[in-house]
């Protein structure tokens, strides 16, 4: 469908509308004093942060790990380990077998059946 010359006119005039609204009178200084008590306040909490004492051994820790976020993943990822450690998926080998060596074979990719055959004599 074609854009006639009234409809393209229409949309010119919306779009230009729509790039110069008119406030109300006092709005645009209300909202830059409110942006500048927020700045301010965001400077206050710099200078608050500053201080001359060195972080501590877990500060830096924390820091170094990349903070509470990825704290929190490390401290997920470990406790899922650790379930499927104790009870693990029936896909998944039990490793309390493999530990106490009570004969469990594990051959994930058929490559037993491969080195029988290769091994035997012709």
């Amino acid at each position: 469908m074609m854009m006639t010359d009234k409809q393209m006119n229409e949309l010119d005039q919306l779009l230009a509308n729509a790039r110069a609204p008119e406030m109300p009178g006092g709005l645009s200084a209300r909202m830059y004093a409110d942006a500048d008590l927020v700045q301010a306040g965001f400077q206050a909490t710099e200078v608050k942060a500053k201080s001359n004492v060195p972080p501590g051994i877990w500060a830096q820790l924390l820091h170094l790990l990349g903070g509470w976020p990825t704290l929190g993943g490390l401290v997920t990822a470990g406790a899922v380990g650790v379930w499927i450690g104790f009870a693990p998926p029936s896909f998944l080998p039990d490793p309390v077998q493999l530990v106490m060596g009570q004969g469990l074979e594990l051959d994930l990719m058929g490559m037993g059946a491969l080195a029988d055959a290769v091994s035997e004599d012709g």
